[in-house]
């Protein structure tokens, strides 16, 4: 009997969303109600060594942050989930007892901005990095400006059409990370799962800071939506593709290689392991998946992982050298997975951080980006249009 046991449990594990090796314990956590300005009130679970609050509201579909180099914080808004051209990014000049003040318009009338980044190059100058879903941009950046000091300069052009929502696509959005002197932007497949006719999709590219000699650094990767350096090593969250049930295949969080291919469409990942995907990879024969590269983490299924921060010390998360990322949650509410913060340590293991964003079948938020901040972190909520703050008590 107890043999007979053992081996439904490895079955069952072996159809999960979730490798079994892959679990953490989740930190202790209580309850927690937040009510926002539009009178509803959200309902978390979070962490009993974490307060949280609310540090801006009233956006609308708010998506990535960056920190400037005069300290402010920059965010993006991408309008709504249309393909348009009413998105803007925003400046914060004030900070006080967890809460941002002072919000102005920076730009407004972009194409979708999902993601910026600053950086300053060998010459002293600024610059503030912009990805919309057709072009990357750049402006010149002075402290304290409340506007553009320049004229945007065009450093890279990309795909800007795809299959609608409907079949699986079409990822418009692009992340940008600047780290040694180089860009690097993900752009998302223009499906589910295809075979792309431009090598571009489904891609990391790598570039100078003036946008010259643009190469493929890293090829495979679904929907790449979260960047984040750690030292010189580029981390990615990705997306799994939807046609493989409701427990498959993981999400995941890469330590990604130069060079490396992650699979898709021939293969996908259960667990951290690359398996062969029979529709579209039959018998192997278009690619070995066995020699793909395994993911950091198996994330759950259909989450959506986006933005990423990661934290060294284990004051904030509960556990030293490790990440928090934000699923933004599966497209269909009958899954239900993400709609939360989850922690994800250096060595692959996965627990809830916050969640409660989707609570008795009604979505309440949908978390997007994170970024260390005062104490704690921020985090974006593109469906509530809100910015949390997440502090150590």
């Amino acid at each position: 009997m107890m043999k007979r046991r053992l081996q439904v449990l490895l079955l069952v594990s072996s159809l999960v969303g979730i490798a079994a090796v892959s679990s953490a314990a989740t930190p202790a956590r209580s309850p927690r109600a937040i009510t926002l300005a539009s009178g509803v009130t959200v309902r978390l679970n979070v962490p009993d060594n974490l307060s949280l609050s609310v540090a801006a509201q009233g956006l609308k579909r708010v998506r990535f942050m960056a920190k400037s180099p005069d300290g402010r914080l920059f965010v993006t808004d991408m309008f709504d989930k249309t393909d348009n051209k009413q998105g803007s990014v925003y400046a914060f000049t004030g900070w006080k007892d967890g809460r941002l003040s002072g919000r102005t318009t920076y730009l407004s009338g972009l194409r979708n901005p999902n993601s910026l980044a600053f950086t300053t190059d060998s010459s002293g100058k600024s610059w503030l990095y912009i990805a919309l879903t057709d072009k990357l941009v750049r402006y010149a950046f002075k402290g304290g400006d409340t506007k553009p000091s320049s004229a945007p300069q065009t450093l890279a052009t990309f795909p800007d059409y795809g299959l609608s929502y409907k079949y699986g696509g079409w990822h418009l959005t692009r992340t940008v990370a600047i780290a040694g002197g180089k860009v690097y932007v993900s752009i998302g497949s223009s499906c589910n799962a295809c075979v792309e006719k431009e090598a571009v999709r489904a891609s990391i590219v790598m570039m100078n800071l003036d946008g010259s000699n643009q190469r493929s650094y890293a090829s495979g990767l679904r929907n790449a939506v979260g960047l984040k350096f750690v030292g010189s090593t580029l981390f990615a969250t990705n997306m799994g593709a939807d046609h493989l049930g409701d427990d498959l295949p993981n999400d995941q969080l890469y330590a990604v290689q130069d060079g490396k291919n992650y699979g898709w469409p021939y293969c996908y990942v259960r667990g951290t392991r690359a398996l062969t995907d029979q529709q579209y990879n039959p018998n192997g024969k278009l690619r070995d998946c066995t020699k793909v590269p395994l993911a950091l983490a198996g994330l759950p299924a259909h989450g959506a992982p986006l933005g990423l921060e990661y934290f060294a010390d284990s004051s904030v998360t509960g556990a030293a050298d490790s990440f928090v990322v934000a699923l933004h949650g599966s497209g269909f509410i009958r899954i239900g997975a993400g709609y939360g913060l989850w922690r994800v340590t250096r060595d692959g293991k996965i627990a809830p951080l916050i969640d409660g964003f989707l609570r008795g079948g009604k979505i309440y938020g949908r978390p997007t980006d994170v970024l260390a901040w005062g104490n704690g972190f921020l985090f974006t909520d593109d469906y509530a249009g809100v910015i949390y703050y997440a502090a150590k008590r």
